[in-house]
């Protein structure tokens, strides 16, 4: 009964997407590109062909190009509401032709279905994981992808971790605590914008919040600065253990410092905390300013 519910699984109308992503491709690629990328579709859903599957995927920006998708604002709202959290933004027309070509493939065998995606990720190249980190939110069977999800985050090519931790909900929607920790730290310790991972405030965690903490009084002990925007994560979990460390960036002489001092303690339930922006005229002008922890990251 279990695996008959699985075969049904896709988090989203899938239909849907294909339908509006077929509409984006085919308004932006040459003729002859979307009717070979078409064809490709067709040859992958109907046949079950995994091997055209491969070579479609393999020869996609050769055919399509590498230029940059365009799409209105209203054209990403209406992607959210097919797929929440789902977001195009920084992709290109080949991330999203090989992504489309994924999601015609046939379901209905779970174990193939998961063999065709998977062998293609040991002998990927840096673009080809990107679209495939990328699909991993539209995929079928989700439970499926944790490890490769997982695995994907100990990476350390730029363009793939950015793929997994930014504006992809597949990891706040599926990695358990310690995985999820391990992408949030490794994105602050590759600098990557944590303000664009989906999910960074609702799977915050004490155990992420201690860890922040220590790895702040390393950096410190370093003599090296701790980034503003880690202390996002620790808002909801101030304690007797962090609460020193919010008050030495409540006094930084680094503006960044004390901006999102400002914001963690307007955020957090700590009383020491609230008592802290209460009676700090700097930290109140900060947040009467309308700083948001959006803005903050977009500070150089």
């Amino acid at each position: 009964m279990e695996e008959k519910i699985e075969h049904a699984v896709f988090t989203y109308d899938v239909k849907k997407l294909q339908a509006a992503l077929a509409t984006y491709l085919h308004r932006q690629l040459p003729t002859d590109a979307w009717t070979w990328l078409e064809e490709r579709a067709s040859l992958v859903s109907e046949t079950g062909n995994t091997q055209q599957f491969v070579v479609g995927f393999s020869a996609m920006p050769r055919k399509t190009g590498k230029q940059a998708l365009i799409l209105s604002e209203d054209e990403q709202t209406a992607l959210q509401t097919i797929r929440p959290g789902l977001t195009l933004r920084h992709w290109t027309i080949d991330r999203l032709s090989r992504v489309w070509l994924m999601l015609c493939l046939d379901t209905t065998n779970r174990d193939q279905y998961i063999a065709a995606i998977e062998h293609l990720f040991p002998t990927a190249e840096m673009n080809e994981l990107v679209a495939l980190y990328s699909a991993l939110p539209l995929l079928a069977y989700p439970a499926a992808w944790r490890a490769r999800c997982a695995e994907g985050i100990r990476n350390n090519i730029g363009d793939v971790l950015e793929s997994i931790m930014c504006d992809n909900p597949y990891a706040a929607e599926n990695l358990d605590e310690p995985a999820w920790n391990q992408l949030v730290l490794k994105a602050i310790f590759t600098e990557k914008p944590i303000h664009r991972i989906i999910g960074i405030d609702a799977r915050a965690n004490q155990t992420l919040a201690h860890t922040l903490s220590d790895f702040a009084h390393e950096r410190w002990a370093a003599h090296r600065r701790v980034p503003p925007m880690q202390w996002r994560c620790v808002a909801n979990f101030i304690d007797d253990r962090i609460f020193p460390d919010i008050q030495r960036i409540a006094y930084s002489e680094i503006n960044a410092e004390r901006e999102a001092a400002a914001l963690v303690c307007a955020q957090s339930h700590y009383a020491p905390a609230r008592e802290l922006v209460d009676k700090a005229v700097d930290l109140k002008a900060i947040l009467n300013s309308g700083m948001t922890w959006d803005k903050l990251a977009g500070k150089p």
